[in-house]
């Protein structure tokens, strides 16, 4: 996966709390395994009018300029609660979000956003309401997630401070899913396993 050291983008306010999976991706759009193509199906039921996704409702954040086009999306409390579906956070990465911003988030889908490269930011829910005033008074409101520096950024250089586990910050940083991290350590594990077959036969 790309790796994720900082990043610059257009903020999209979704203003509403207990976020659930399946209103990121309802479960009708579940049929598929490989990671592709769920970027459509986004927030389907806030996007659409009607079932089949051809009418789009002119009210909805990512329907109107320049929020299309956002990578950085702000929520509030308990994003991400409801189901374990891997399906939400991979609609998000087609979509084009790189980092969602909440005072919370549902801990299943925490870590599948971080298994495939989405930077989650916990923020305090006034430090969140601070960012959401902003995105109101500031029409396609941009912000820089450095994960170097476990900070988000402002364009007038006003800093949010966040902390990450150190195991997700390194295989964010890196580009690496839980098999890449372990795979970082092929040669040694190749040679653990030729010393077993030499020193304990029988076991292989």
């Amino acid at each position: 996966m790309t790796p994720f050291t900082k990043h610059t983008g257009i903020v999209a306010p979704l203003d509403r709390a207990n976020v659930d999976t399946d209103c990121i991706i309802p479960k009708q759009f579940l049929r598929k395994v490989d990671r592709q193509g769920f970027g459509k199906h986004l927030f389907h039921e806030l996007r659409y009018t009607d079932y089949d996704g051809t009418k789009e409702n002119p009210d909805f954040i990512l329907n109107q300029e320049p929020y299309r086009k956002a990578t950085i999306l702000l929520g509030r409390d308990n994003f991400g609660c409801g189901s374990s579906r891997e399906h939400a956070p991979w609609a998000l990465a087609d979509f084009g979000f790189r980092c969602v911003i909440a005072p919370s988030f549902a801990d299943i889908f925490y870590n599948n956003c971080a298994k495939i490269g989405i930077l989650l930011v916990k923020l305090t829910s006034t430090e969140v309401e601070e960012l959401f005033q902003l995105t109101k008074t500031n029409p396609g409101f941009q912000l820089t997630a450095d994960l170097e520096q476990n900070k988000v950024i402002t364009l007038s250089k006003k800093e949010f401070m966040f902390t990450l586990d150190k195991f997700t910050q390194d295989c964010l940083l890196k580009g690496l899913d839980q098999i890449g991290w372990t795979m970082q350590y092929e040669k040694m594990i190749t040679g653990h396993e030729e010393k077993l077959k030499k020193e304990q036969p029988w076991l292989s």
